[in-house]
């Protein structure tokens, strides 16, 4: 299984691929989509938009995984992430690829194991469960593959659950 995880915002937002067999993890790519700050807002989420496409369209994952948002105590920055976050959303949905969000705590606990965990254990367990992802690479891109990692962690414990018939609660 391919995942895409993305990590939202406005000014960048993270993104990265990795293959997924049973508790195999493969990094692909990971990157940062960063429209420039100087444009207006509606054309800003439109280059998220075809950034996060180009994305989905050369590495053709078959599932997307989306950090959920904090709310901010700024209202303003609230409401451009909530848009980012909805652009986010929507490119891998309106091609067709189920998107499943997560908690940041719920993202820490898959991949270091701790809900409280710091940015900077986060990003050395993705360099340690992931040795194909660059040190210096961006905290951007780092955060969505913990995002990926996470969703491959729950997705192979969602699909032994299923094959052993037992019910699923979400």
């Amino acid at each position: 299984m391919r995942v895409l995880g993305l990590d939202p915002g406005l000014r960048r937002t993270g993104w990265g691929v990795i293959d997924a067999d049973g508790q195999r993890l493969v990094h692909i790519a990971a990157g940062v989509a960063a429209p420039p700050s100087d444009r207006p807002l509606a054309e800003r989420l439109a280059l998220l938009f075809r950034q996060i496409g180009d994305v989905l369209a050369e590495f053709c994952p078959n599932e997307a995984a989306v950090e959920e948002s904090f709310v901010n105590r700024n209202p303003a920055s609230t409401l451009k992430l909530g848009l980012a976050r909805g652009v986010v959303l929507l490119a891998p949905a309106e091609r067709g690829l189920p998107v499943t969000e997560y908690s940041a705590n719920r993202i820490k606990k898959a991949v270091v194991g701790a809900g409280h965990a710091e940015k900077p254990q986060v990003q050395l367990m993705v360099r340690r469960l992931l040795p194909g992802f660059a040190a210096h690479a961006a905290a951007d891109a780092a955060d969505a593959l913990a995002v990926a990692i996470c969703h491959a962690h729950h997705a192979a414990t969602r699909r032994a659950i299923e094959l052993r018939g037992e019910p699923l609660s979400r």
